[in-house]
């Protein structure tokens, strides 16, 4: 079990670590809680590579497709930005790259203190979106000190992941808050016990397995008010493009030519 947890977070950060290169399609639908949840907001993006994270470009806002002109605007915004990423000597750009790499940072920490957060106990095997699959129970350990406020996080959660039996893959994995999270010692919030978080991955090129569906379901207090959370994020056409020069090439491209529309991205 731990060697294979071991190549299960080595995993991780491979995939974590090239997401950001992916030009991919994202529906995010916010909904009501309740047995019979309405949508309140679907809008559709297209998530695309500036080198120190990413750039959103509406496609659809509620079913309704952007106005051309709209969205040759969105991808002259992001020229713009890329225009300033691909000049290192930039001070913004160096802001930026220094904010996204502590932001790596701090991700791929969270994702090694999974190794000490939970005690891990095979369930058993089951097909999952095709693949054999084993499910483990991951159970908060006692004797884990969290370092951070995510760190802290994943001492309040007990969770369930499938892990592809011949790749070491996350396939899925649900996450349960059984202890309620506060925020700033809880003046600045707080995250109730009994929400839900899941994540699904796909295999999108060989040996890379990215997110294909996220689903949050909280309820909170932001300072003195409620709020609840219940989105799902679903993802699809991954395509790479890689660093900002590779990404500027491909915008001027689509603008000179014309060819990219909000239906056709």
């Amino acid at each position: 079990m731990r060697a294979r947890t071991q190549r299960l977070l080595a995993n991780q950060h491979k995939n974590d670590a090239v997401l950001d290169e992916y030009d991919r399609i994202e529906r995010h639908v916010d909904r009501t809680g309740g047995q019979n949840p309405r949508s309140l907001e679907d809008r559709t993006y297209r998530v695309v590579p500036t080198g120190a994270g990413n750039f959103k470009l509406l496609l659809k806002d509620n079913g309704s497709t952007v106005d051309p002109a709209e969205y040759r605007r969105e991808l002259q915004s992001w020229k713009d930005v890329l225009n300033v990423m691909v000049q290192p000597g930039d001070l913004r750009a160096k802001t930026a790259y220094d904010k996204y790499a502590k932001r790596e940072h701090d991700r791929a920490e969270l994702v090694d203190a999974m190794k000490d957060a939970f005690t891990a106990k095979w369930l058993r095997q089951e097909t999952r979106s095709g693949r054999l699959c084993d499910v483990i129970e991951l159970d908060p350990n006692p004797g884990f000190h969290p370092r951070s406020l995510f760190q802290e996080a994943l001492a309040r959660v007990m969770a369930t992941i499938w892990v592809d039996h011949s790749s070491d893959q996350l396939v899925f994995g649900e996450a349960h808050i059984i202890r309620d999270l506060s925020v700033g010692g809880g003046i600045l919030g707080k995250l109730y016990r009994g929400g839900i978080f899941s994540l699904e991955q796909a295999e999108v090129a060989p040996g890379i397995w990215l997110p294909i569906r996220y689903q949050y379901d909280f309820t909170g207090r932001k300072f003195l008010f409620p709020f609840e959370e219940h989105q799902v994020v679903e993802a699809s056409h991954f395509r790479l493009i890689g660093a900002p020069k590779q990404a500027l090439a491909v915008v001027q491209n689509e603008l000179a030519t014309g060819k990219a529309t909000a239906e056709d991205p």
